[in-house]
């Protein structure tokens, strides 16, 4: 039996995506100075791999670890499974456990606040700049007290935290500050690399991350010896040789084939930087032309690399279906503030909406659009285009 309505008409139960969020099968294609595409670079170092067979642990690992040094500035950097496991190396080199606090932003990803809960520790909360989205450094000092062991700060959607404020805080009390810089690695504070700008950085190269793998993967930064030691030996069960365990530790290594990825990507990736400042200014531009202000606002001291161009927009849910219609895709980073996660109700927060209300206010308004380095000028008038004509 024929239906012929529905092989006529099922195309307009199909929303065709017109454009990719981040699309790095383009990424791929990108050559270097020699004409080598990107591709064969990462074919070439994954064979390498096989080659030589050392899965866990192998070379291209401590290549990778030399080369995120020299990047960052950072006098220590040691690969990690992933930018969740970095932030709980962390906590557990500085001696985070049950009963302690640990300040962090009340808006950011949960793994920030998940991995403080872990250790049995409390995670304190603390509203947001309005313009960064990033800890307000000046609501910070309130909540230290005698319990205090750590402070996180999010250098949220590319650009880092206030450090200098914040480091001026903690040092006041010798807390040590940690960098969750999951979404601004490669960015800039005064000239010093974003997972240099704190006691300990840490960042995610999880593939969608501006810099990331083909899997999960990590990283974390210090300048000093004994956190680095610590935080290498807690990322190999504790062990200070093979079979000898003077601590608790994970299994929290990234393995051969994510370094050999990385390494041949890191090559790239100063370029991308470029492009992602360039793509963003033009982006805030263009939409600032139409009447939406609320584009990314880059502080004078900062760079950023653009780990999402976020807005805000009323009646978020209409505008996020229109653009789909549209074969615009967006995502929403994030829709409810950490205080208001269900498994922190615990935690007593009282209000949460007029706590941190910044935060919240955010929540409800932000959307990003799509974005990443290959990302053509007439692609995102298309899209800026578009805006203006369902607002």
């Amino acid at each position: 039996m024929k239906i012929p309505f529905i092989k006529k008409n099922i195309s307009l139960f199909k929303k065709k995506q017109t454009f990719n969020f981040i699309d790095l099968s383009r990424q791929r294609k990108s050559k270097n100075k020699k004409g080598l595409t990107l591709k064969k670079i990462i074919d070439k170092n994954i064979q390498s791999v096989f080659d030589h067979g050392q899965y866990i642990l192998g070379p291209e690992v401590k290549q990778l670890e030399e080369e995120l040094k020299i990047f960052t500035g950072a006098e220590h950097a040691l690969g990690v499974s992933s930018g969740t496991d970095a932030l709980l190396i962390a906590l557990m080199a500085l001696g985070v456990e049950e009963n302690d606090e640990v300040i962090t932003t009340s808006f950011s990803f949960f793994a920030t606040a998940e991995v403080i809960s872990l250790l049995k520790a409390k995670p304190v909360f603390v509203d947001i700049e309005p313009d960064t989205y990033n800890i307000d450094p000046h609501k910070i000092e309130e909540k230290i007290n005698s319990k205090t062991k750590a402070i996180i700060a999010v250098s949220l959607y590319g650009q880092p935290a206030d450090f200098k404020k914040i480091n001026e805080v903690a040092e006041k009390y010798s807390i040590p500050v940690i960098e969750d810089a999951a979404q601004s690695f490669g960015s800039e504070q005064n000239g010093i690399k974003s997972c240099n700008l704190s006691t300990i950085g840490v960042t995610s190269f999880f593939p969608s991350k501006p810099f990331g793998c083909y899997g999960d993967g990590g990283a974390c930064f210090t300048n000093d010896l004994e956190l680095a030691n610590k935080m290498r030996m807690i990322s190999n069960h504790g062990q200070e040789k093979r079979y000898f365990h003077t601590s608790i530790g994970i299994n929290g290594r990234i393995d051969t084939l994510q370094a050999a990825i990385l390494l041949a990507k890191l090559e790239f990736y100063p370029d991308e930087i470029k492009k992602r400042k360039s793509i963003g200014e033009y982006y805030s531009k263009k939409l600032q032309n139409i009447g939406i202000n609320s584009t990314p606002k880059i502080k004078k001291d900062n760079t950023s690399v653009y780990a999402q161009f976020t807005i805000k927009v009323s009646s978020r849910d209409k505008f996020q279906d229109k653009l789909k219609s549209h074969g615009i895709p967006t995502a929403i980073h994030y829709p409810k503030i950490l205080p208001l996660q269900p498994v922190f109700k615990y935690l007593g927060n009282k209000e949460p909406e007029k706590t941190y209300k910044i935060a919240f206010e955010s929540s409800q308004k932000v959307i990003s659009l799509p974005f990443h380095p290959w990302l053509e000028k007439k692609e995102i008038n298309k899209i800026v285009n578009t805006i203006s004509e369902i607002l």
